[in-house]
């Protein structure tokens, strides 16, 4: 846990992209803070307007069906955490880092002249396995569709020489991404694991670990949900908004207090 002390930076989230999603970062920034008494935790702005932001994975599998891209009211809902008084800010969706998304956020912050510090979320993931997984060089990494064909996590880890592994196109398509987006028993409609959105999240772990993965990213934010568990058979499982959230509180705590 990082401590709060003397923190000058009011933290935002975009809350909406899944809302389930966001709530579990804002949570996990508390359970990562350091305090003994209400006035101890970090001041964090969220807002959570989902019906704004089209969907990211649609968005990058074919742009023709989402004609507005998503990075649009994102940049919005920024600007409006920023005028709240957020100095920092997460998105806390995977999918939302890929390049055609995640630059035309940045620049339209630059565009409005806005001074918010806006994280990356896989940058920061590349980051922890640097400093905290030294001796793991294959790594795993369980998402929604969009992002592994937006080759998000192999562009931040293969440069810093991880080897990225991903389940094979029949495991992701008729598991991995339905545990996720299925309207039934998907975790983005029920906000929670349900059997089967675990149990086919189980089999894309132990896949993994078939194909020599020694730790596995969760690359979706709504995974943690299902996999909450810091490891499955010996295997880390790094919780890619457990990373933001305290990314988040490193950014927002003064240097040195």
């Amino acid at each position: 846990m990082l401590a709060a002390m003397q923190a000058e930076k009011i933290i935002g989230i975009v809350g909406g992209v899944g809302p389930f999603a966001g709530l579990d970062l804002q949570q996990k920034i508390l359970q990562e803070t350091t305090a003994a008494r209400d006035q101890d935790y970090l001041s964090v702005i969220s807002i959570s307007q989902p019906g704004e932001i089209p969907d990211r994975t649609a968005y990058l599998l074919t742009e023709t069906a989402v004609s507005v891209n998503p990075a649009i009211p994102i940049t919005r809902q920024l600007l409006t955490l920023e005028r709240a008084g957020a100095q920092i800010a997460g998105i806390p969706c995977n999918s939302a880092h890929a390049a055609p998304i995640f630059d035309a956020i940045r620049s339209g912050l630059q565009q409005a002249g806005s001074q918010l510090t806006l994280l990356h979320m896989i940058d920061e993931v590349a980051r922890f396995l640097r400093q905290h997984m030294s001796g793991v060089q294959r790594v795993g990494v369980l998402s929604t569709t969009g992002t592994r064909l937006a080759r998000i996590y192999p562009a931040a880890l293969e440069p810093a020489g991880f080897t990225v592994l991903t389940p094979s196109e029949t495991v992701q398509t008729e598991l991995i991404h339905p545990a996720i987006y299925d309207p039934e028993y998907g975790i983005k409609a029920n906000g929670r694991a349900t059997a089967k959105s675990r149990s086919d999240l189980l089999t894309g772990v132990a896949a993994l670990q078939q194909a020599g993965a020694q730790a596995i990213i969760l690359g979706c934010t709504e995974i943690p949900l299902a996999l909450t568990e810091s490891q499955i058979d010996g295997i880390p499982l790094v919780d890619a908004t457990r990373v933001l959230a305290r990314a988040l509180i490193r950014e927002a705590v003064v240097a040195g207090s």
